[in-house]
């Protein structure tokens, strides 16, 4: 069983490196277990190319079955596991929990008092196939083979930062100051692509040194303690920029087509809890979404 979960990782991926990465191991014991499914068959299921694999017809046919079996198998055991209706598991990213999720969360729980909701919140991509999450929320371009995507969200972003740190540096600032100005998390690719789109000539390399951090819900805090200034999303600081703890100096939003989307495996689509989950969560994003274009 081992070498045919190797296996399926493998196919999906079309990548020894990445379905190594998935299953926690190295690419040499990828490797190997491939080698000991072709040699109990006579039959190579992947062609080795120039720094990647391809399936051949052999293991295509073996992968499709494969991956049918598993799913049946995930099936059988959903009985046990996950059609539990008391109880639905999230997982989330750390910028969509901290920032928007747990604030309303607890408002499906009281609709549905016979259900208990756990959080788990991770910028690691959920693995349905070993992971306890019944639903993820996952930010990317989608779709994902072998799962339903529901778009919440396209993800923009615009710098932002304290009045009190305006008001330091001359209430008004212009898009070419930001090379000058104390910048939080600097490094982020959405500096020069926001920067560039504002006709501003970047400097190859590193903008300049700065507070780093790994997620935008600690961005934002930073930026809220006049710490400098963050590129963040305006739909997950909606209230903070309404109760005036930051400020948007620039009327311009950038983006780069990304999402936020919830995710769940296809066969699992009518699972109950997981279609009043997506109902819910479908409607109070769009409440969000339609009270943020009123307040521009």
């Amino acid at each position: 069983m081992t070498a045919v979960r190797v296996f399926e990782a493998a196919a999906r991926h079309e990548n020894f490196t990445a379905a190594a990465r998935e299953l926690g191991m190295t690419q040499a014991a990828v490797s190997y277990q491939i080698g000991i499914i072709e040699d109990k068959l006579g039959a190579a299921l992947f062609r080795r190319e120039k720094k990647r694999v391809r399936l051949t017809e052999a293991g295509r046919r073996a992968a499709e079955q494969v991956t049918r079996a598993f799913d049946m198998m995930d099936v059988a055991f959903a009985g046990v596991r996950a059609e539990n209706e008391a109880m639905l598991t999230v997982s989330a990213s750390q910028t969509f929990a901290n920032t928007w999720f747990a604030w309303r969360l607890g408002v499906f729980q009281m609709q549905h008092p016979e259900m208990a909701v756990r959080l788990i919140a991770t910028d690691a991509m959920v693995d349905f196939a070993t992971d306890e999450a019944d639903v993820g929320v996952r930010s990317g371009l989608g779709p994902w083979p072998g799962l339903a995507a529901d778009l919440l969200f396209r993800v923009d972003f615009t710098p932002m930062c304290s009045p009190a740190f305006l008001a330091r540096h001359g209430g008004t600032i212009l898009p070419a100051d930001l090379l000058h100005l104390p910048l939080i998390s600097p490094q982020d690719e959405w500096w020069p692509w926001w920067l560039t789109e504002a006709g501003v000539d970047v400097p190859d390399g590193p903008i300049r040194p700065g507070i780093r951090l790994d997620a935008q819900s600690h961005e934002g805090n930073a930026a809220m303690a006049g710490q400098g200034v963050a590129m963040l999303t305006p739909f997950f600081w909606r209230n903070d920029l309404a109760d005036g703890r930051l400020v948007r100096p620039f009327a311009q939003i950038s983006s780069r087509g990304y999402g936020y989307w919830l995710v769940y495996p296809e066969h699992r689509r009518s699972v109950p809890k997981i279609r009043r989950f997506r109902e819910w969560l479908l409607a109070e994003v769009a409440k969000d979404l339609a009270a943020l274009e009123r307040t521009g």
